[in-house]
């Protein structure tokens, strides 16, 4: 009867340790599943009306692209003051601006500001959007975790 009781402890454990070998190897062997890439978001402000300004944004914007891909990336151009000059139909760069948001970037014209100028729609490129206050644009695109740049 001793040795019965022995032979089942021993039994018991070899069966649990091929038990524990077999879930640790199962472990080892099942690949980890991979967490989604995160996408990149990066928000730009534009508040000088030049244009040097204004193609140095528009290409760096389709450099982060071009480097991570369009899909990869959220680009934003957010404009204010002096910059939302270059938002307008008939600016130096307004072609430049229509292929940048063609290719993805979304560029927001400041509502304040067009008012303060006098500016309706009307003025603006069709590819720009509007947001109510372009430094408030800025704060809410940072607390959402873009990366913020001011060439």
């Amino acid at each position: 009867m001793k040795y019965l009781r022995q032979f089942q402890v021993m039994a018991t454990a070899f069966a649990l340790t091929l038990s524990f070998a077999s879930s640790a190897a199962q472990a080892v062997e099942a690949p980890a599943p991979q967490a989604a890439a995160e996408k990149q978001k990066v928000v730009f402000q534009v508040s000088a009306g030049d244009p040097q300004t204004w193609n140095l944004t528009l290409n760096t914007a389709k450099n982060v692209q071009k480097e991570l891909g369009a899909k990869n990336v959220d680009v934003e151009i957010v404009v204010f003051g002096p910059g939302i000059g270059m938002l307008k139909f008939d600016s130096a760069v307004a072609n430049r601006i229509d292929e940048a948001a063609g290719d993805g970037v979304k560029i927001v014209a400041c509502e304040n500001t067009m008012k303060a100028q006098k500016l309706t729609k009307d003025d603006m490129l069709a590819s720009a959007g509007y947001v109510p206050a372009g430094v408030i644009e800025l704060m809410k695109k940072q607390k959402e975790g873009y990366a913020y740049i001011r060439p």
